[in-house]
């Protein structure tokens, strides 16, 4: 399927790829699961992959609430914007160091049902007509959904994926 334009596409695919991400991660040894990423800066460990879409998930769901109670907020927090929205990633990496990964598995569990009750608690044109809230710019509240859901469980999912294999492989190379 390709991005979702409609809210049954969207809500089936942010489940779908949901469901995709926790099979691959019950699929990974307890060894694979906590062992250190050695391909990136920012996102060391299946933790710190979690703790992202957990945090991703809670700018949406606090951005949409203080906008439809009249509090107009932008998507991004200040100081940040879509120039600078690196640095927050790396502060949000930064502030979950002592998050446990049990922890990290249950809180993106729990904040992607809330994103997908507040999905559904819209009409299809209320999420996909551009200029229904004036509050998500040029974009449809669709597209800021998709983004924080499928997409980013399709970032995941590749980061995962990286990591088997690249974990795999050194397994591989010490026998």
């Amino acid at each position: 399927m390709g991005r979702p334009t409609t809210k049954a596409d969207l809500l089936e695919l942010a489940n779908g790829n949901f469901t995709k991400l926790w099979n691959l991660i019950d699929s990974m040894s307890n060894e694979e699961q906590m062992g250190t990423f050695i391909f990136d800066d920012r996102d060391r460990n299946l933790r710190d992959v979690l703790v992202h879409l957990y945090e991703w998930h809670q700018l949406l769901l606090k951005w949409v609430a203080n906008n439809m109670d009249g509090n107009l907020k932008p998507f991004l927090p200040a100081p940040y914007n879509w120039k600078s929205y690196p640095t927050m990633n790396v502060e949000i990496w930064k502030s979950h160091q002592s998050t446990p990964y049990e922890d990290s598995k249950k809180m993106v569990k729990e904040s992607h049902s809330k994103v997908i009750a507040l999905i559904d608690s819209f009409t299809n044109e209320e999420l996909f007509s551009k200029k229904i809230f004036s509050w998500t710019g040029t974009n449809a509240l669709g597209s800021y959904c998709v983004s924080t859901t499928s997409s980013h469980y399709d970032w995941a999912i590749k980061k995962i994926k990286n990591h088997i294999k690249t974990f795999r492989d050194k397994e591989k190379e010490k026998k």
